[in-house]
């Protein structure tokens, strides 16, 4: 196995495990895993300041518009996420994130937090500037499969082995 390989089999090992880790924190609150995605990507346009529309939500996760209407509709029941009218075209919404979801979400997640900052406790700040690298590029390459996957699925091309 090359290095690149035992990679990406390290980084699909991780990412079983932090789904795993996720659907306990999901099932606890009665959330589904599109759920914690959606929440993830709300909370995420937050911290960066940029506004999501329910639009844009949908296509980064896949789904169609009355999908969207239904998911929203449950997290925003939930007290989980609001929306919003755009103040400056108020035709489009914009979502955000309630309090309520990130003090359970943060209470949640902060040992997972300890424990990851133990763990690169070991590591030097140019090793963990290099694993910050390959990691950007790993996600932005999982990015473009996916987008790519769902091209190809929304031609109405079934994908089997």
């Amino acid at each position: 196995m090359t290095p690149a390989d035992e990679l990406i089999d390290l980084l699909r090992r991780f990412n079983v495990e932090a789904d795993r880790f996720v659907d306990v924190f999901a099932r606890a609150h009665g959330l589904h895993r599109t759920d914690m995605n959606a929440i993830a990507h709300i909370w995420r346009a937050a911290e960066e300041r940029t506004p999501l529309t329910p639009g844009e939500l949908a296509r980064r996760l896949s789904l169609s518009p009355a999908a969207t209407t239904a998911l929203l509709v449950r997290l925003e029941r939930a007290g989980h996420v609001e929306r919003r009218p755009d103040p400056e075209d108020r035709r489009r919404t914009h979502l955000h994130i309630q309090p309520k979801a990130q003090a359970l979400a943060a209470e949640f997640f902060a040992p997972l937090g300890v424990h990851m900052r133990e763990a690169f406790s070991h590591f030097s700040q140019e090793a963990l500037r290099t694993a910050i690298g390959v990691t950007k590029q790993a996600l932005e390459a999982t990015g473009r499969a996916a987008d790519e996957a769902n091209s190809v699925t929304s031609e109405g091309a079934a994908l089997r082995p």
